[in-house]
């Protein structure tokens, strides 16, 4: 089956979990042949030539192996002994390069050679070749030569250079492949007929794909599976479900691990724990649970279904544990917010002596981001420099969201720099560092600058430019920026790009503009947008209105602590005390609680968590000493207590309880603990108040340190009185 699927290019979801093969011959077994022969042809004795046939044999040899010294000595006796003119030698001379990792020199053999020796096999062999790297416009560009040079495509021709289409996901390429295979007559080919289908499905043109499925004549397994993936990658679940219910009651095909793991992977789209299930059963009952393929795919569904219990006992009863185990539990332990987990199973796996792939180090990185635990990632970043994975474009890209989400925008501008080929990604990556860390003015250099460098934005890349234009006050920026997104990119806006105009509007004041374009809009306005809209009435005071937003949101999401704390705010700044203990008896009615604040820091590799009020810590008598110290500072640089920020205290005791905040209780441990000029990193779980942002200002100045404060919207880089946001956030 997995040659099959290689033939005609067909590859899985990259949410289908795949397994590693433990079946090959051993290096050493194919080595010696090799050693062998070239022993023997640089003896000065050896006057035998070696036949086409042997030749041959050691090329499939070198491929398994892909060792390019042996390739181009095995090239150089193809010449002397004039052998370039047979075709099934050149074909596998260049098959042998491309596993190499040559691709080049396939396509310098293979143009240097006279077009005589040049079959059809040899130029499929060369496309699929192209196709399989992902070069897929160099593959399209070989298939018209071909045609020009007078040869006509066959069966697996074809096959192969449908992959290329699919990879391009222009449709208009695979809907013009799709009329010439049928001007040829091999619309009937049922695997050519698989491989059309596999195309509109990347392409996103499931009808199509539906419509070429229904009329084929006949169907084999392969067709059925790459149906079920179809649908499954363009999110049409029930679809999928429905073709995977059809197998079952074709008693002339059997379902293969293929077939399981793609239905396993909808499950996990879905969030079915139910249906994981029932598919989990008819595992059992076709005997497949052994095989590493599949038990891969049950542990990634019960971890993305709401079960990790029964992906850690599934995990614990296998014996084989390929990279691929491995990354789908440390990808389960990240989605259940587990992400110190994440990455010990990432260490885990190194100590056992598996090596790491892209996945591997990205699902660490992650991890080590979410927990802004540098140390962690710097340590990650060392063993890609070892493993040689830095110049792989999803992990550079993970890279820098690791050093910006820790706080090192330095380190992340770095890693940016390095990139040779920099891809939307990448840039996207970079964007949003900047816009994360208050570099509103870098955000708009730096977009301007991927523009000019022909680089298409995608919708995560305007999220994060109209975010910086509405965190630095740029409205009529943000509205260019936000037409252009249909007007130049033929991008539809997304309730996100929505909720990031709308908060830009409000946090300029122009809470009626914002609610007028909330009137505008083509699409119903989601929470997001209307909690953007609420939080400028809080912070500009408009009761009115934010009662307004605020009842909008209680229906919507009645469970949301933050939609009745920001109200309730919004009461106390009016002074209207009843109400405000009204909203809070009412989320205690509804079973809502809020998140209680908490604040860390990480000192030599051990992280200290702090609460508001906290006593927990061995050095505490220091610690609100050195609160005591930090107030009578700051209040001789001119500092007054902000009490709209104690709003749960009693008037005489809300300036004394501001000085108990999570955030400066860490500050205060960090100054006592960190050698002096170093900075100090705090990360806090929720929005940081805006007393503790003045009080970080003035201690940043009077102490000559900077603090990077990161709370759950963004950075605030403290140094010499100023905080990067400017005071706009």
């Amino acid at each position: 089956m997995k040659a099959l699927f290689s033939s005609i290019g067909i590859t899985r979801s990259s949410r289908t979990v795949r397994s590693s093969s433990n079946i090959l011959p051993s290096k050493q077994s194919l080595l010696q042949p090799l050693i062998i022969f070239f022993r023997r042809s640089h003896h000065p004795s050896t006057t035998s030539t070696p036949s086409p046939t042997h030749l041959n044999s050691l090329l499939n040899a070198t491929g398994e192996i892909q060792n390019i010294r042996h390739a181009t000595q095995i090239h150089t006796q193809i010449i002397t002994n004039n052998y370039t003119s047979l075709a099934f030698l050149l074909n596998n001379l260049l098959n042998t390069y491309a596993k190499c990792g040559h691709l080049h020199r396939s396509l310098l053999t293979f143009s240097h050679t006279h077009n005589d020796a040049k079959n059809i096999i040899t130029w499929t062999s060369l496309i699929t070749q192209f196709s399989r790297r992902h070069k897929p416009l160099e593959a399209l560009c070989l298939f018209n030569q071909m045609r020009s040079s007078g040869l006509s495509p066959n069966q697996f021709t074809f096959s192969a250079i449908l992959s290329a289409c699919a990879s391009t996901a222009i449709l208009a390429h695979g809907e013009q492949m799709h009329s010439l295979i049928h001007k040829h007559g091999f619309e009937t080919d049922i695997f050519v007929g698989s491989a059309i289908i596999d195309m509109y499905a990347k392409c996103g043109n499931m009808v199509s794909a539906k419509t070429t499925f229904d009329e084929m004549p006949q169907r084999n397994l392969v067709s059925w599976n790459v149906m079920i993936v179809g649908f499954s990658q363009n999110k049409n679940h029930e679809q999928a479900l429905g073709i995977f219910m059809e197998i079952l009651k074709d008693n002339s095909v059997t379902l293969d691990e293929v077939s399981f793991s793609s239905m396993l992977s909808t499950c996990a789209d879905m969030g079915s724990l139910d249906l994981g299930r029932q598919v989990h059963a008819i595992v059992v009952k076709h005997g497949l649970i052994l095989r590493p393929y599949v038990k891969n795919s049950l542990v990634d569904m019960y971890g993305k279904s709401g079960s990790f219990a029964d992906a850690i006992k599934l995990f614990e009863t296998m014996a084989a544990r390929d990279v691929v185990t491995w990354n789908v539990m440390a990808m389960g332990w990240a989605q259940n917010d587990c992400f110190e987990e994440a990455c010990n199973y990432f260490w885990i796996m190194r100590n056992e002596g598996i090596s790491a792939d892209e996945a591997s180090f990205s699902t660490a990185l992650y991890a080590s981001a979410s927990l802004a635990a540098l140390d962690q990632g710097t340590s990650i970043h060392d063993q890609i420099l070892k493993t040689g994975f830095m110049g792989n474009t999803c992990v550079q890209s993970s890279l820098i969201t690791m050093y910006a989400k820790c706080g090192s925008l330095f380190d992340a501008l770095r890693v940016f720099e390095e990139i040779e080929n920099r891809t939307v990604v990448c840039w996207t990556a970079m964007i949003t560092a900047y816009q994360q860390n208050g570099r509103g003015d870098q955000v708009i250099e730096l977009f301007e600058e991927m523009l000019a460098e022909r680089i298409k934005p995608d919708h995560i890349t305007f999220v994060s430019v109209l975010s910086a234009c509405s965190h630095t006050g740029r409205v009529e920026d943000g509205f260019g920026y936000f037409n252009s997104m249909s007007r130049v990119h033929a991008m539809k806006p997304g309730p996100e790009h929505y909720a990031c105009m709308v908060d830009m509007l409000g946090r300029a004041g122009q809470l009626n503009e914002a609610k007028s374009f909330i009137e505008s809009m083509p699409v119903m306005p989601d929470p997001s947008i209307w909690g953007a809209l609420l939080g400028a009435c809080r912070n500009h005071g408009n009761l009115e209105m934010g009662k307004q937003v605020a009842e909008k949101l209680f229906e919507v999401e009645p469970n949301n602590p933050g939609n009745y704390v920001l109200l309730a705010n919004i009461y106390m700044r009016h002074g209207r005390l009843e109400e405000a203990n009204e909203i809070r008896r009412l989320m205690g009615m509804n079973g809502v609680r809020k998140e209680p604040g908490c604040s860390w820091v990480d000192i030599k590799n051990i992280t200290y968590v702090f609460t508001v009020h906290d006593r927990s810590h061995s050095r505490t008598d220091e610690i609100y000493k050195m609160l005591s110290k930090m107030a009578e500072l700051i209040k001789e640089k001119g500092y007054v207590a902000e009490n709209q920020f104690a709003v749960n205290d009693a008037e005489e005791f809300k300036e004394q309880r501001l000085w108990y905040h999570s955030e400066k209780l860490a500050l205060a441990f960090g100054l006592l603990t960190l050698p002096v000029g170093a900075p100090i990193r705090i990360k806090k779980n929720l929005r940081t108040c805006g007393d503790c942002h003045t009080v970080m200002k003035y201690v940043s100045e009077i102490f000559k340190r900077e603090i990077i404060v990161r709370d759950i919207n963004r950075f605030h880089r403290f140094v010499g009185g100023f905080c990067s946001c400017g005071d706009y956030w």
